[in-house]
């Protein structure tokens, strides 16, 4: 039986882990210890920076996101931001992800969330498959970025 929680500052550990191995996994990067480690505590240490799920098998964390805020003025409203999403090989195309979706769209719509996104390399047509069978779906906006090196 998969559970879906809040997590808490005993998740940190288990979260920096996660995140290490999706730099990797996705772009083949190795995160500074010392960053991730205080990226992570940030969040824990102020809420206003988002918040972090995790699913749990047994007693062991196997997934874990990251929701993060965006203000709205045109729907006068948050819209939820997944971010960091991670689930342990093994668990993959299990319905974890799915799970968490769920549960955190439910805590959403309870919260009065204008709405959930995310974003996707454009190249990972499998998590793309998966978010558009929970109904989520592309739209006209095209992201850009800059991120200092």
């Amino acid at each position: 039986m998969t559970t879906i929680r809040k997590a808490t500052t005993e998740d940190a550990a288990v979260i920096i882990d996660f995140q290490q191995k999706m730099a990797w996994e996705t772009e083949q990067m190795t995160l500074v210890q010392e960053i991730i480690n205080k990226g992570v505590n940030g969040v824990f240490a102020d809420s206003a920076r988002g918040q972090y799920w995790v699913a749990e098998d047994e007693g062991k964390v196997v997934a874990s996101l990251l929701i993060t805020y965006e203000w709205s003025d045109w729907r006068n409203s948050n819209v939820w931001w997944f971010q960091s999403v991670y689930v342990l090989p093994d668990y993959r195309r299990t319905g974890i992800f799915r799970s968490m979706y769920l549960h955190i769209k439910n805590e959403a719509e309870k919260q009065g969330v204008a709405g959930l996104r995310l974003y996707v390399e454009i190249n990972n047509s499998r998590a793309q498959q998966t978010y558009e069978a929970l109904g989520m779906h592309s739209e006209h906006y095209t992201m850009y970025e800059w991120m200092k090196d």
